[in-house]
């Protein structure tokens, strides 16, 4: 395969990925699994959403039964499986993605840990708050659900915006609740306006994706012009799911810098205090643009692990090019081996 096709496909792989984020699909290029429910009713006074939004979510049932934690300015979904007698490990979803992208690698992991997985604020079942997402905010309702619902020690492994709260919980989090923190594919400083080190989110080929979930479908679906956004980028007649569970309020808030605002990449893993491994997936640029094609460059890659080791914490870097964002989802055996092997190496 020459160049220029490997780059088209990898780049339309990644858009479709942040269109329709991360699901239990085989193929590299779908991951997302669109639903066959009817398209989200317009409904006013959803609760948790903007008191003047007309959009509904609809959801669907899945493998696990769910359940809420009230953690005050926040009602989180999530759902846990495997036996609390084995060490707990936290699975963070990425932007535009509901606990169930990990559904498929929760069933080869609960053998061995209690498994939590969590629909992030503003995503899946937990409530939306408008004007309210900062990894300050995110990473600090994930603290509070460590303490009043795991309630002992953790493991964490966030993917792409997840893997990005996954180290602020790794320098952040109370003391002694992380046993150690997987970053899966993070766009450490690539999802910052301005980053201390290579290309900002809007140098990258999500940018635009973002951008125009803030044009086209507005805070809380607000808009909701998803034949527009199709005229963008091609896609499905409807949402798929994983968009009808999503505040697009979170693409606006990284493309305007507000959702890092008052946590620079740099400063917070300084502040990392528990080992760390980071997986590198596929990356590359845009020919026609320059844009990365990835969730973080090389160099951006390697200046995370040099600051994390600086502030004194064993850093393990696993390079897996041929991976798809979302390895968790498209190849779950895959992601669980790696997260299985590296657990048993941290201290009990």
């Amino acid at each position: 395969m020459n160049t220029a096709k490997r780059t088209g496909g990898t780049r339309r792989a990644l858009v479709g990925t942040a269109i329709a984020a991360p699901a239990a699909a085989a193929a590299t290029q779908a991951i997302a699994q669109a639903s066959s429910a009817a398209a989200p009713p317009l409904a006013a006074g959803v609760p948790g959403r903007a008191a003047d939004s007309s959009y509904k979510p609809t959801f669907v049932a899945h493998a696990y039964p769910e359940r809420t934690a009230d953690l005050g300015e926040v009602q989180m979904n999530y759902v846990v499986a495997g036996p609390a007698s084995k060490p707990a490990l936290l699975l963070i979803p990425g932007q535009t993605e509901s606990w169930w992208g990990y559904e498929a690698a929760i069933k080869l992991l609960e053998a061995d840990f209690q498994v939590y997985a969590v629909d992030l604020r503003g995503q899946g079942r937990s409530t939306w708050t408008p004007g309210r997402y900062t990894l300050d905010n995110m990473g600090n309702d994930l603290t509070r659900f460590v303490a009043t619902v795991i309630k002992r020690r953790v493991v964490t492994s966030g993917c792409s915006s997840g893997g990005v709260l996954s180290c602020w919980l790794s320098a952040y989090a109370l003391p002694g609740q992380l046993r150690g923190a997987i970053y899966e594919d993070p766009p450490l400083f690539a999802s910052e306006l301005t980053p201390a080190f290579g290309p900002s989110v809007r140098q990258t080929i999500v940018g635009p994706v973002f951008q125009n979930f803030a044009t086209f479908l507005g805070d809380q679906w607000g808009v909701g012009d998803w034949a527009g956004m199709r005229k963008r980028f091609p896609g499905p007649a409807e949402p798929p799911q994983n968009l009808k569970e999503y505040d697009p309020e979170w693409g606006r808030a990284h493309v305007e810098g507000t959702v890092a605002a008052s946590c620079r990449h740099e400063r917070m893993l300084a502040a990392v205090k528990v080992p760390v491994l980071m997986t590198h997936h596929g990356r590359t640029a845009d020919p026609a643009t320059g844009r990365l094609v990835g969730a973080l460059t090389d160099l951006q890659a390697r200046q995370a692990g040099e600051i994390i080791k600086r502030a004194g914490q064993s850093f393990d870097y696993v390079s897996l090019p041929d991976a798809a964002h979302a390895m968790h989802a498209s190849q779950p055996e895959r992601f669980a081996t790696i997260v299985r092997d590296w657990a048993k190496k941290l201290p009990a």
